[in-house]
């Protein structure tokens, strides 16, 4: 059997997006028989949020959609990361120029937008954090799922 390739979801401080991500991605190989070919985590770029279960409209997202196993605790990312990871998702812009900025030379985690992968073109994943309500958390977990999907299949025979 070969080895699993492992994602890691960021955003910036993990109690958001990249738990919404994990969860997704983490759904997606369960229902696809893949958990024996992928693995997927999640960290923060700030330890900020170190310890703490993601945001409450997070977990209601997710809740709604049926992933109601899903638990973690926030993280910050490590330098170890960038080669237990084959790919490093970020979810915008600036979290893409911290992880480059972070990435040690000749690690072999490759640092992509998650977004690029969005069939719908939304290369940037809506940072829900600071609404008043869940409907940014629904667009983003909207977004992780098309993401995602086109992921896999892009890279379903990648063992």
């Amino acid at each position: 059997m070969s080895q699993k390739k492992k994602v890691l979801m960021i955003c910036l401080g993990n109690i958001c997006r990249s738990p919404i991500a994990e969860a997704v991605f983490d759904d997606k190989i369960k229902k696809l028989d893949l958990t024996d070919q992928w693995e997927v985590n999640s960290a923060g770029l700030i330890g900020y949020h170190t310890g703490k279960s993601p945001d409450r409209r997070a977990m209601s997202i997710l809740k709604q959609k049926g992933l109601t196993s899903y638990s973690h605790r926030a993280r910050p990312i490590t330098v170890d990361d960038f080669d237990k990871y084959d790919w490093i998702f970020g979810m915008d812009v600036q979290n893409i120029q911290e992880l480059n900025k972070l990435k040690p030379q000749g690690s072999k985690a490759i640092i992509e937008l998650l977004g690029k992968y969005d069939p719908q073109g939304e290369t940037i994943i809506r940072d829900p954090y600071y609404d008043d309500d869940i409907t940014g958390f629904e667009k983003a977990y909207d977004q992780c799922v098309r993401s995602i999907t086109a992921f896999l299949q892009k890279h379903k025979d990648v063992e």
